[in-house]
């Protein structure tokens, strides 16, 4: 099912400053039995996201309005916000009136545990004004992406510009080397997405030692685990990576827990 401002479509105006420029943002999230999981969290996002871009967002009432009409089910939703339909040229107009775009999907079969990852040639621009927001810009992740079509390898890792590790081609990337977990800083590039808030705020209460700052692939290398997260897939550990394997890791099987 498609829902545009709460409607059945399968089609926006090619107008619409979103479709023309990518002038928006969007969550990804499962929903199950009729629940949209840590809804709070994503809508608190998408609402934030909205804000650093300067579109007003929908108020969380109709996109609750719009969630309701797919009943009890299992299945992955999309949320896009578009700044809305405007005239020909990069400025917005002023008074502009967002569009909300709700779509379902099917949840992946077979979750993974376990996967293989690749290192990615493409390296992230620097831009501090989009860095962490889920933008609807992602060409960057749509060339790293399309880089290998092996089944075999899941996930893709990007570093940036300065050869920093960031995240996954679609996921947050967390490691852990010496007994302390390692989030890389995400202040000129990247996603902050609600799971690595998440894996973040359990490591804090469960009195591990975090540490943010720019990690080269090198120190990744080294790391005694390497795990992945987004609303989707949930946990995933990397057991190998460029030619290096890792063995099933006890910290990656504890946060999966604490995230579930």
């Amino acid at each position: 099912m498609v829902l545009i401002n709460g409607m059945e479509a399968d089609s926006v105006s090619v107008h619409d400053r979103g479709f023309l420029y990518g002038d928006g943002v969007f969550r990804t999230f499962r929903f199950e039995n009729g629940i949209p999981l840590h809804w709070d969290l994503q809508y608190a996002k998408l609402s934030s996201d909205c804000n650093a871009l300067g579109i007003d967002c929908p108020p969380e009432s109709r996109f609750r309005e719009d969630l309701e009409k797919f009943g009890i089910g299992n299945f992955v939703v999309k949320i896009i916000v578009t700044r809305g339909i405007g005239a020909r040229g990069f400025l917005p107009e002023e008074g502009m009136v967002a569009n909300r775009l709700v779509m379902t999907s099917p949840l992946p079969e077979n979750p993974k545990r376990e996967i293989v990852a690749r290192l990615c040639d493409l390296r992230l621009s620097h831009q501090p004004r989009l860095a962490g927001i889920k933008h609807l810009n992602r060409l960057e992740n749509v060339l790293a992406r399309s880089e290998w079509r092996d089944p075999g390898i899941s996930e893709g890792i990007l570093l940036d510009l300065e050869g920093n590790v960031i995240e996954g081609t679609m996921s947050s990337l967390f490691f852990f080397r010496n007994g302390r977990l390692h989030a890389p800083d995400l202040s000129r590039c990247g996603v902050s997405g609600v799971q690595r808030k998440r894996v973040l705020e359990i490591g804090r209460r469960n009195g591990i030692e975090t540490v943010t700052g720019h990690f080269g692939i090198e120190l990744l290398m080294d790391a005694d685990e390497i795990f992945l997260v987004n609303s989707v897939i949930g946990l995933w550990q990397v057991r190998r990576f460029e030619g290096i394997d890792w063995d099933k890791g006890q910290m990656s099987a504890k946060f999966r827990e604490w995230l579930q």
